[in-house]
């Protein structure tokens, strides 16, 4: 998958990038409402490598640097798909997020034809939530205890777009 917006490469990840994901994979702030955790270089390494055909760089197209990832991967069968993002904090609230995630849901409702796309997040992440309902999608849950975050459970929201429903705000330029 290579995608490119205005300002952004959306592509798989390579061996070289590790180091570079790892200015957002290592950082605290950016990794605050994600399970999976990282404290080394070579474990985001490792992990990237199990994980390419789920996970993408975002790179800014001027200069190739690596600003976040967005995760985009079959949920139930071919059909459904989970989209979700992590951004260094250095880019956070400039719309990247919002373009990158805008194109990949565009590739994959008119490229893959995907049916349905979910995304979830924690009800304290609000830009993560806000996001979502940027791009249209519905809440469609409030899921209590669901996610083990080391000694504590997470509360997640559950939210998602139909294909016809991406199609009918892109029709009226909302998205």
């Amino acid at each position: 998958m290579n995608i490119e917006t205005k300002r952004l490469l959306i592509r798989p990840y390579e061996v070289s990038d590790s180091k570079e994901a790892s200015t957002f994979l290592l950082h605290p702030e950016a990794m605050h409402y994600i399970p999976e955790t990282f404290e080394t270089v070579e474990e985001v390494t490792h992990f990237l490598q199990e994980n390419r055909d789920a996970y993408f760089p975002v790179c800014l197209k001027e200069t190739g640097e690596i600003i976040g990832h967005l995760f985009f991967k079959a949920f139930f069968g071919s059909h459904s798909y989970e989209i979700g993002w992590i951004f260094h904090p250095d880019y956070h609230r400039k719309g990247y997020a919002k373009e990158a995630a805008n194109a990949v849901l565009a590739y994959g409702f008119l490229k893959k034809e995907i049916h349905r796309v979910i995304a979830t997040c924690q009800p304290e992440n609000e830009g993560s939530w806000r996001l979502m309902d940027s791009l249209g999608m519905r809440r469609e849950g409030y899921f209590k205890q669901c996610i083990p975050k080391g000694d504590t459970w997470w509360d997640e929201y559950y939210y998602a777009i139909l294909k016809e429903e991406w199609h009918q705000l892109l029709s009226k330029n909302i998205i």
